[in-house]
């Protein structure tokens, strides 16, 4: 049984007809049925709000060609099937266009069709709320100021940009280090602008690797490559009408960059493998942990693009510079992590909270977040003591104040200290870390071929 009675107004002037529908469909007791013989009659009860209409297309007072196209200027969500004595095709091509459902001849199988319609129909209508819950859902989950948490003055400076953000299609770049949150932000954006009902799409551009990548953006038609069986839709007509997300993207080869600027001018792509081009209507997010404008100094970034991607800048403090945001950050976690594992609500003991206090946190939110979940696993007590928290002074890890390190040497060592209490576990480390295997392997690599 529906939660809700699925309501289909069935409008027929024929009266042996009326009965027969509506008795037809009154079997089913999840289907409330009500009858109109006339279209004034029902055009007065549309407010209503049925889910379903079954439509005679020749009705005393008006056709249905025009009641089909009322019924669109009051509820465009509104489904209609359009019942007729006869088929007219260019009649029922017109019907289709203007948002008819399905067209139905009166004929010996009437009943059937009309059910399998209607069933068809309901299993549609189920579907698009269950979306419609998932997407408001999500929508509550990525409210930023649920999700970008915090009172110190450099997290509300980045309340007032994001702020910013949402009443406008500006292309928005998102720097800072790793782990403080810029796919989070990238998200709250989108799920609080007027693209929420359409796809957030996120792309970690140095995941991808380098001969997929254009594939993967722009999409490829069938044989365009060897490999290449089917036509692949891309990832910015993924997005079409949405929120593209390109993560990492200081990592992007040059060669792509061009591409990329080339696609951002003249808001359309061509697939590999095809001459014709796509109107694409995405807005852009990008994100960064490098610094694109010494990137482009060096000449590893395209100062043309760069410019393009520049449009509202938000840079996210590391946890370092929120001191203040520390504890209200573990205890969020803390809670969530209780509540996802059916685990009683626990408290941070005074030293708990000191060595929180006192660590410097070069993996930031992220680190944090791995922290306290590993500590909430092993306490066995209500509170949190100091000793739960795998924070080891003698870790490189934690050498952040006093070395002369750079972000990438920095990002290292909590790699290499992550794997060594993972013992080296690559799948474990992915998860404590939040990032994927192959970021980790990728770094291994780097730090192989640079003879460290």
């Amino acid at each position: 049984m529906a939660e809700r009675p699925v309501k289909i107004f069935v409008v027929e002037d024929n009266e042996w007809y009326n009965k027969l529908l509506v008795y037809t469909l009154s079997l089913n007791p999840d289907y409330d049925v009500k009858s109109f013989f006339n279209a004034r009659d029902f055009l007065n009860s549309l407010n209503e709000m049925p889910d379903i209409v079954t439509l005679d297309y020749k009705l005393p007072d008006l056709s249905g060609l025009e009641v089909l196209k009322r019924i669109r200027q009051v509820n465009e969500d509104v489904q209609v099937i359009l019942i007729s004595e006869q088929e007219d095709i260019e009649m029922v091509v017109t019907l289709l266009k203007l948002g008819a459902y399905d067209y139905i001849t009166k004929s010996d199988d009437i009943k059937e069709r009309l059910l399998n319609t209607i069933q068809n129909l309901t299993k549609d209508l189920n579907l698009k709320k269950e979306i419609s819950i998932l997407r408001r859902e999500v929508q509550s989950k990525y409210s930023f100021r649920k999700t970008i948490l915090g009172d110190s003055p450099a997290i509300k400076s980045v309340y007032e940009l994001v702020g910013k953000a949402l009443d406008t299609n500006i292309t928005v770049i998102i720097s800072g280090e790793t782990g403080t949150g810029k796919e989070l932000v990238a998200k709250a954006i989108h799920y609080n602008s007027r693209r929420k009902e359409k796809p957030f799409v996120a792309v970690n551009v140095p995941a991808i690797p380098s001969e997929l990548i254009e594939s993967e953006l722009f999409g490829h038609e069938k044989g365009s490559f060897t490999g290449a069986s089917s036509r692949r839709i891309g990832r910015f007509e993924e997005a079409d009408g949405g929120t593209l997300f390109l993560d990492e993207i200081g990592e992007m080869e040059m060669n792509l960059q061009t591409k990329l600027l080339r696609v951002l001018q003249e808001k359309e792509i061509v697939r590999i493998g095809s001459n014709k081009p796509v109107k694409t209507d995405c807005r852009i997010i990008a994100a960064t942990n490098k610094n694109l404008r010494d990137e482009v100094k060096k000449g590893r970034f395209r100062e043309d693009l760069y410019y393009r991607l520049l449009g509202l800048p938000i840079e996210l403090p590391p946890l370092r510079d929120r001191a203040s945001d520390i504890l209200i950050l573990a205890r969020h976690f803390m809670d969530s992590y209780c509540n996802e594992n059916g685990m009683p609500l626990k408290k941070l003991s005074p030293g708990a909270q000191k060595k929180l206090l006192n660590y410097n946190f070069p993996g930031n939110v992220r680190e944090l977040k791995s922290l306290v979940e590993l500590a909430v696993t092993l306490s066995a007590k209500e509170e949190i003591e100091d000793g739960d928290f795998a924070i080891d002074p003698a870790e490189p890890l934690s050498a952040v104040s006093g070395a002369d390190l750079t972000l990438r040497e920095y990002e290292m060592q909590i790699l290499k200290a992550t794997l060594r209490k993972c013992n080296n576990d690559i799948n474990l480390t992915a998860r404590k870390l939040d990032i994927g295997v192959s970021t980790i392997y990728r770094m291994l690599k780097q730090e192989k071929d640079s003879g460290k």
